[in-house]
């Protein structure tokens, strides 16, 4: 039995997770779990939290954060001035244009694969997608080497279409990042079904833990362990008060309207009520960058979603004294061609782009590296998928080249060799 509990994937046993859970205690809400008995925080001087923005779609550089003014390939979207001196970016960020003081421009990243999938994952978690193994995505590496800052809520969240985002990877399941499929909604199922009350839930529970036990002791895999610590957890965080940090409906509507009525405005303002409560890492995935065709009117929308959803956040932030202790990050799995098609749009450009940091201590008003005259390859300092995510890592503290193993003995890291971007912090 041992042996073929090793050869199932992590997703099956996510799977099987799920699906105990909603037998034996009826909900199906799934924690996060922290590597370590008691709660951490970062270092001193260090962000705390990271709400990560992913653009998912491949974001076009040229008419978001680095626009080619008067050039032929940079076509109807216009380039505007912002409050720091000689930095310009697309006219459709014009509340960005006000708040770039907070922001740090990166204008020289770069990858090799032009495909979705592949340029997802490969942002996500510094390695290449391949059968064998599959690597640890940010939030949980984050818990891994740095723990929980809130017992009773999960460490990483998931908002928007988390499919086949790599999660916890080679990290056991309870490191797996809780998905929230619409932000407005929150976390759902939370609550026992009526047919299951407080004294049956209790009864199963100690039924379960009962009929567990001598299994526990035979097998004594990590994957067995991790089932047991899931029901104690899933309990900790349905009976926990600090559960209505994910219903973004005890905001005023006035703040929601601020943000924006769309998946990504909302979704940052979730993110803020759970950094609020020390939630670590929250991702929102908001798609359709994929302008193939109409980008000139097709992008309007998205970046202005983009630049009031951020905006918001930078204010909020700062006026709860946050900022500082949360790292921003906009990024996207690469960038469209400067060349426009034969149907006034952009293709798949890996070559380069643009990808943005904010808050987290970092300096703020800068711009790393940049394109070439056209958008067409880097000109200066080339930044790898590597080096950011070796940047978001330093900045929240974390040993980026410590080696964790995998259950195959295999060595991995945070940076998987890249090297931080000191200039910005």
């Amino acid at each position: 039995m041992n042996n073929e509990l090793k050869k199932l994937d992590d997703v099956t046993r996510r799977d099987f997770v799920s699906y105990a859970a909603k037998s034996f205690l009826g909900v199906s809400a799934l924690p996060g779990f922290s590597a370590f008995g008691a709660s951490q925080s970062a270092d001193s001087g260090k962000a705390q939290h990271v709400i990560y923005l992913f653009m998912n779609g491949a974001m076009s550089h040229l008419d978001t954060f680095d626009p080619k003014p008067g050039v032929e390939e940079q076509g109807a979207t216009k380039a505007i001035k912002t409050d720091v001196a000689g930095i310009q970016i697309s006219e459709h960020f014009s509340e960005l244009a006000k708040r770039m003081k907070h922001i740090n421009i990166i204008r020289s990243m770069g990858q090799e694969t032009g495909a979705h999938e592949q340029g997802r994952y490969l942002m996500r978690t510094g390695y290449k997608q391949i059968a064998s193994t599959r690597h640890p995505s940010m939030g949980p590496w984050i818990q891994k080497l740095s723990g929980k800052m809130n017992d009773n809520l999960p460490s990483t969240v998931m908002v928007g279409n988390g499919t086949k985002h790599p999660g916890a990877g080679f990290l056991p399941a309870t490191f797996s990042p809780v998905p929230i499929g619409n932000p407005a909604a929150g976390l759902q199922n939370t609550k026992s079904p009526g047919y299951v009350d407080d004294k049956q839930f209790n009864r199963r529970m100690s039924l379960t833990f009962g009929f567990d036990s001598s299994f526990r002791a035979k097998f004594k895999h990590r994957d067995v362990e991790a089932y047991t610590d899931l029901y104690r957890e899933a309990i900790r965080l349905l009976k926990s008060t600090e559960l209505e940090a994910f219903d973004i409906n005890k905001e005023a509507k006035e703040m929601r309207d601020k943000y924006g009525n769309n998946t990504l405005g909302q979704g940052c303002l979730l993110a803020r009520r759970l950094v609020e409560n020390r939630v670590r890492f929250v991702e929102v995935d908001f798609g359709g960058w994929d302008n193939h065709r109409d980008i000139f009117t097709t992008i309007n929308t998205k970046a202005q979603n983009l630049d009031q959803a951020v905006s918001a956040l930078l204010d909020d932030l700062e006026g709860k004294g946050l900022l500082e202790k949360t790292l921003i990050v906009i990024t996207t799995e690469f960038g469209r061609t400067p060349k426009i098609n034969q149907n006034t749009g952009r293709d798949h450009h890996p070559g380069v782009f643009s990808s943005v940091l904010a808050g987290g201590g970092t300096k703020g008003g800068l711009v790393y590296g940049s394109s070439d005259r056209k958008g067409f390859g880097v000109e200066d300092d080339p930044v790898t998928v590597q080096d950011f995510n070796a940047t978001i890592g330093k900045v929240v503290g974390l040993p980026v080249d410590e080696e964790i193993y995998s259950p195959a003995g295999r060595p991995f890291t945070v940076a998987h060799g890249g090297e931080v971007l000191e200039a910005l912090l």
